[in-house]
């Protein structure tokens, strides 16, 4: 499915897989229904046909809160398969409770019956969705691919660290291994990144996503040396701290599942190769350079000093 939105008098095409979207609408369905079991318990329990007293409303208010975390937990990943899970298993709660809601005298069974039809559509939704997520994390790893997703707070707003993270080509000052980006046009660009064992890789990304000091998503295009995928979120911290940033990358490396095997071996783990990438980002964000530790500019013992002002360099 593809839709397209502009900014700036730039185009840019969004693609979502049709588990992602679906997945997205039930997160909001989901917090939806959880502000109406929250904020409007009584109307709400009248309406599937339930008792309005202090006990149906307090479970309500409860399995509103569910809904909420969940719907909440589903669009804050890109493949929110654990969130998606969770919200079948709320869903056979929920029958559950409409099935004993029917053996009660006071209840309206018409209007039950009507709830627990819904739900029963929603649950079939929840467990496709669900199904067809989980089967393509089988597939990618089955094939090999690696995965990471690791959050850093950067004492800098959304609106800069989203300007910063944009222009491609400030991407090698903080990132290890990449060696350069050139941006192609407002949607391609071509990386070059140096692998752990000195050998050059390339492909050219483009973005697939970019909403403005929110979120931008990429993905290698077809004949990648590495292909790979991946996304960062920008969201303001609690309390005026800054910006939560969260990145997720997916790559398969050459030689499929042997070769991830071999990558995590040797020490190529991407969890970690990707923390330290934010950690520069953070320091390049809030005091313009990376510095060196003194011990890894100045090599073989030697009396403590600090680093000269011009030995910045990439950690």
């Amino acid at each position: 499915m593809m839709t397209t939105q502009t900014r700036n008098n730039r185009t840019y095409t969004s693609r979502h897989s049709t588990e992602q979207q679906l997945a997205y609408g039930l997160g909001w369905f989901s917090i939806g229904l959880g502000v109406a079991e929250v904020f409007a318990t009584g109307p709400f329990a009248r309406f599937i046909g339930l008792d309005d007293e202090t006990k149906t409303r307090a479970t309500l208010r409860t399995y509103g809160v569910r809904e909420i975390a969940s719907g909440v937990g589903i669009l804050s990943r890109p493949r929110p398969v654990g969130w998606v899970w969770s919200r079948v298993a709320g869903d056979i709660l929920d029958l559950a409770s409409l099935g004993s809601a029917m053996t009660s005298r006071r209840a309206n069974k018409k209007r039950v019956a009507m709830a627990t039809t819904a739900v029963l559509g929603v649950t079939a939704l929840d467990v496709l969705c669900s199904q067809q997520l989980s089967s393509e994390e089988e597939n990618a790893e089955s094939k090999g691919a690696l995965k990471a997703v690791k959050t850093i707070i950067v004492n800098r707003s959304p609106e800069e660290t989203y300007r910063f993270w944009h222009d491609f080509q400030n991407l090698p000052t903080f990132m290890e291994h990449l060696e350069s980006v050139r941006v192609i046009d407002s949607r391609r660009s071509h990386w070059k990144v140096r692998t752990v064992a000195g050998k050059t890789v390339e492909w050219i990304a483009e973005i697939v996503e970019d909403e403005p000091n929110s979120r931008i998503a990429w993905r290698s295009i077809e004949g990648a040396d590495i292909p790979n995928s991946g996304s960062v979120r920008f969201e303001r911290a609690p309390g005026g701290r800054g910006t939560l940033v969260t990145v997720e990358i997916e790559y398969t490396p050459p030689g499929g599942a042997l070769g991830a095997g071999l990558a995590k071996l040797f020490g190529s783990d991407p969890g970690r190769l990707l923390q330290r990438d934010l950690r520069r980002f953070k320091q390049v964000l809030e005091t313009g350079e990376v510095v060196k530790s003194d011990a890894s500019i100045y090599p073989g013992m030697h009396p403590a000093q600090p680093p000269s002002q011009n030995l910045v360099a990439r950690a």
